[in-house]
């Protein structure tokens, strides 16, 4: 039993549609199940929903495509959303066997099954890549957030290189309740967003850029030293991590 269950549940019983006993027998059966799934090589939280309002996020990475399907149908077993990153074609192969509903968004590396109720973000997440070899991890922060409940807008390719490109969009980027940032090479696009706006700016680091980028430390340490005021740094390549925070900022 998830939040959303409990909710419909409670409700229930105070429209009269459920006996005070039926009910009682729901939640104590509910309580009565292991809070996480005990796979042998994984143990899934259950609970994750309870406890911080969207459930366990699989990271695909360093698993098996046979061990991501198993976590995938224990998830799903439970009522719970899926949400898989770092996903390949071959773990998404695997998971379909088990959730054949499930969606694979190869731009994003990501696989999801929504079946769960979420609550509607106050307003809208806006995602603004420097260039286009960031849209991957832009992708995966646009996918999270929406599987989270969020509105999303994309306002891809507006590095520094070309300021004029972002100065065009300036009324888009007024009118988000949050905006995720997500630059390579210097990581300069941050800083000049927040500048321009009064809303919180969650800036991703990513690794792209040539030798001195050192693989997306420049891009993160010119964001932990950013001049402007609003800006939180989530690590290297973390899309899941900046969708995350964005989407907890917006439901607030």
């Amino acid at each position: 039993m998830n939040t959303s269950d409990l909710q419909s549940l409670l409700e229930q019983l105070a429209r009269g549609e459920i006996e005070t006993a039926a009910a009682h027998a729901r939640v104590l059966e509910a309580l009565r199940a292991q809070p996480f799934g005990d796979l042998g090589f994984a143990r899934v939280d259950h609970h994750r929903t309870v406890r911080q309002g969207f459930p366990e996020v699989v990271l695909g990475l360093g698993k098996t495509p046979a061990q991501i399907a198993a976590i995938a149908a224990e998830i799903v077993s439970r009522g719970s959303t899926l949400l898989v990153t770092r996903a390949t074609q071959a773990s998404f192969d695997a998971v379909r066997v088990q959730v054949p509903k499930a969606v694979y968004y190869a731009d994003a590396a990501v696989i999801t099954f929504a079946q769960q109720d979420v609550t509607p973000g106050k307003g809208t997440i806006l995602i603004a890549s420097a260039g286009t070899s960031d849209v991957p991890v832009a992708e995966e922060a646009a996918r999270t957030a929406e599987l989270m409940g969020n509105a999303i807008e994309r306002l891809y390719d507006v590095g520094v290189a070309g300021i004029h490109r972002l100065l065009s969009e300036r009324a888009r980027l007024a009118a988000a309740r949050v905006i995720i940032v997500v630059a390579g090479m210097e990581g300069a696009l941050p800083s000049v967003v927040a500048g321009l706006v009064d809303v919180p700016v969650v800036a991703v680091p990513t690794s792209i850029g040539y030798g001195a980028s050192f693989g997306g430390i420049a891009a993160l340490l010119g964001m932990l030293n950013s001049c402007s005021s609003g800006v939180s740094v989530v690590n290297i390549d973390n899309g899941f991590g900046a969708a995350n925070i964005a989407s907890l900022i917006n439901h607030l």
